[in-house]
């Protein structure tokens, strides 16, 4: 019992070994020398390639099942128009799906209270909306007046992005490492002291997308323009947090 008592302790305590196996040694500088911490960003600018946004039915009925299939019948035509349209089948998703009771709004009397009823159902309320990633920006505006046509009355978005950012986040790493080693620099230079190495590197950024565009128009409009999009630019970001050694 005592052997079995042992190794289920020291089962138990591998977990907290392997989490401080895992902790980052303290930073240590040489006796005489100075820490100094640096916080720098960079940033780069692109033309995005892609546009992300939703589009949707919401459809009444009076049963479940009326607003359900009211529901289905018209999102599949949406479906169907976003790829005739050229939307590939990897780039619609469904974001949400949701069916929800209607009630009876409350009573109101001559005295202008209201009566507060039992709540009662009369009808129900049927949402599908997927999340779309349009790839020829050029299209965008078009994209849109055939899902309206097609019976979708929720579209909102876009959010501009790029499909591989990994380039532009690089360009903006680099203009951050830069400016943060040459304050460093700056600031070892007017102590009367010297870079000597870093120590630690942290880094944070991403995206800095314009604020989205939303999008409401009634099929009725179909015979005019197509709806303006202005892409414009995304901003990438990154910010590194380091960790200077300094000596005379």
């Amino acid at each position: 019992m005592k052997r079995f008592a042992l190794a289920l302790l020291c089962a138990l305590a591998l977990p907290s070994t392997a989490v401080l196996a895992q902790a980052a040694p303290p930073v240590t500088i040489a006796p005489g020398n100075t820490l100094l911490t640096v916080s720098a960003d960079g940033r780069s600018l692109r033309t995005p390639d892609l546009a992300v946004f939703s589009a949707g039915v919401t459809s009444s009925g009076k049963t479940a099942g009326e607003a359900l299939r009211s529901n289905a019948a018209d999102m599949s035509r949406v479906v169907a128009a976003l790829k005739r349209a050229g939307i590939a089948d990897r780039d619609i998703q469904t974001s949400n799906l949701s069916l929800n009771p209607v009630y009876a709004p409350p009573v109101q009397r001559p005295d202008g209270q209201y009566d507060q009823p039992e709540q009662r159902i009369v009808g129900y309320q049927a949402n599908n909306t997927v999340t779309v990633r349009q790839r020829k920006l050029g299209e965008f505006g078009r994209v849109i007046d055939t899902l309206v046509e097609a019976g979708a009355n929720q579209v909102n978005g876009p959010s501009f992005q790029m499909d591989e950012p990994d380039a532009a986040s690089d360009e903006a790493r680099l203009a951050a490492m830069t400016k943060a080693r040459a304050r460093a620099e700056l600031y070892a230079g007017a102590a009367g002291l010297r870079v000597v190495r870093i120590l630690s590197i942290s880094e944070s950024g991403g995206y800095n997308p314009g604020p989205p565009v939303i999008y409401a128009r009634m099929a009725a409009d179909s015979a005019q323009a197509s709806s303006p999009v202005a892409a414009g630019e995304i901003q990438l970001n990154a910010n590194v947090t380091v960790m200077f050694e300094l000596a005379p």
